[in-house]
């Protein structure tokens, strides 16, 4: 089985500055979109359990090799890099069709991971897109593999209100929470071992995907701060009839 998981290089949010010049932060503060590490960690042990190959895809800019570095040495096979200087972190539909066609291109992948969203932009559509660009079957939400054989896998989808348990043919593409799995951390024989491997790189022209996207990112502000709290002092007697007095008269109850 050849197993791909996608991953995105993020900032780390206490990095991150809203202003009124757009979302901003530094280079040095890229990682591993953390969902993503969930997404990885089950690619190495799908690969453990039945064999095959795990290969690691990432779209980004130049600064995105680290992040793939960081997945070799946590075990994977094979990393590819879609570098584009003008990659755009908040357009999820033309990534998802750069993705896809990489996937086309590399070939022969049976199974496509994902963390269930990238802590960038909260989109969760990513996933979703890149089955439809393939048009593989998708399950999203992943807490638990059951079966992965004769051309089907059984997952368990996390709901609103417990799971369902779904069957799909393979090739699929399947995004993860965190809950399926603790991941692991990188030995120093793979540190090493990553060092030195190659970084596969695709471009966009050779994958032939036109970047034309119908989102247009308007404006970006912060959150609105939220207004003080207010304290209800007194035994916990008093302070219910004072918490229910307030309730009503906010028209909450």
């Amino acid at each position: 089985m050849k197993i791909a998981v996608l991953v995105k290089q993020t900032p780390q949010l206490s990095e991150v500055a809203a202003t009124e010049n757009g979302v901003q932060w530094s280079d040095s503060a890229l990682i591993i979109s953390p969902f993503d590490e969930y997404a990885v960690e089950e690619a190495l042990r799908i690969r453990e359990r039945v064999g095959g190959t795990a290969v690691a895809i990432t779209y980004g800019k130049a600064t995105a090799e680290s992040a793939l570095r960081d997945v070799l040495a946590l075990g994977t096979d094979d990393a590819f890099l879609i570098e584009a200087d003008d990659f755009s972190a908040t357009d999820p539909q033309s990534s998802a069709r750069v993705l896809a066609a990489a996937i086309k291109k590399i070939g022969d992948i049976n199974l496509v991971l994902t963390g269930k969203q990238a802590t960038d932009d909260d989109s969760a559509l990513v996933a979703a897109a890149v089955a439809a660009h393939l048009e593989w079957p998708q399950i999203g939400f992943v807490k638990k593999f059951d079966k992965i054989e004769n051309g089907k896998i059984v997952a368990w989808r996390t709901t609103d209100v417990g799971y369902d348990i779904v069957e799909s043919s393979l090739p699929a593409v399947c995004s993860v929470v965190k809950e399926i799995n603790e991941p692991r951390l990188p030995s120093l024989k793979g540190k090493m071992k990553a060092k030195k491997a190659e970084i596969r790189r695709l471009t966009i022209s050779e994958l032939g995907v036109d970047l034309s996207s119908p989102i247009t990112v308007k404006s970006v502000l912060p959150p609105k701060p939220r207004p003080a709290g207010e304290m209800l002092i007194g035994e916990a007697d008093q302070a219910i009839d004072k918490l229910i007095e307030k309730l009503k008269s906010d028209q909450f109850i």
